[in-house]
């Protein structure tokens, strides 16, 4: 199973009371081949990073997507395994 890596920004706040105020972000992921997240960080303009994988699931300020990637969102978005990890380091 070959996995693929994904950075994107997002253009606007979380809407969330707890990180609303963090300002937009940009996400890294960590998917297998059929685009399922194994793996994803969100760095706010504020530098705070959230970070989530199997073992890490969810906490006060969000959760790993349980939902596969929509390829079409990604296009022009794929990174190397070595650009997620030194994010995910």
């Amino acid at each position: 199973m070959k996995n693929r890596y994904f950075k994107k920004f997002w253009n606007e706040t979380t809407g969330e009371e707890v990180t609303d105020s963090w300002g937009n972000s940009t996400y890294y992921f960590e998917t297998d081949e059929n685009l399922n997240v194994n793996k994803q960080i969100q760095i706010f303009e504020n530098e705070k990073i959230l970070k989530y994988d199997e073992q890490n699931f969810e906490d006060q300020y969000g959760f790993l997507i349980d939902q596969p990637l929509e390829i079409e969102d990604f296009d022009n978005c794929e990174i190397s395994e070595i650009d997620f990890y030194e994010i995910w380091k």
